[in-house]
């Protein structure tokens, strides 16, 4: 009984537990910033040898066949940029765009508190806390000389 009871307070303690947070890094040659949260999973890459962004948006459920994909970044820079440039893959569930430049998804990320991804009916809230540093730690990658 003591064992069971044990067993759930920890089940109960580590879903209590943040996310993980946004974390910049590298996987040659792509530089990368990755998050995990509630609302599902956020990925961008940048691939010097193209050069490319890409930002990719996966949630629990299905993104819909819209004609416009927007984010809007709340905070003390707010902005919302679109596109109709996205790709649906994964069965739906994830939402990608490429691009070569993201100036304005980077600022939106390091300087607000909150972004929303939505495309027709379906929006992601994706908190920003403890994003800043790990941009900046994007952007210097993006930046790097090549080997």
């Amino acid at each position: 009984m003591m064992l069971r009871t044990a067993m759930i307070a920890l089940l109960l303690a580590s879903s209590a537990l943040p996310a993980r947070a946004w974390v910049a890094g590298a996987e040659e040659p792509l530089c990368t910033l990755e998050h995990s949260g509630p609302a599902g999973d956020v990925r961008l890459t940048y691939d010097p040898s193209l050069p490319l962004y890409t930002i990719a948006i996966r949630g629990a459920d299905t993104w819909p066949e819209a004609p416009v994909f927007a984010i809007r970044f709340e905070g003390s820079r707010e902005n919302t940029i679109s596109t109709t440039r996205h790709v649906l893959s994964d069965e739906g569930r994830t939402l990608s765009v490429a691009d070569v430049g993201f100036g304005n998804v980077l600022d939106g990320l390091e300087f607000n508190a909150v972004a929303v991804a939505f495309a027709g009916q379906t929006a992601l809230a994706f908190d920003l806390a403890g994003a800043a540093p790990e941009v900046a730690a994007f952007r210097a990658c993006t930046i790097a000389p090549s080997a």
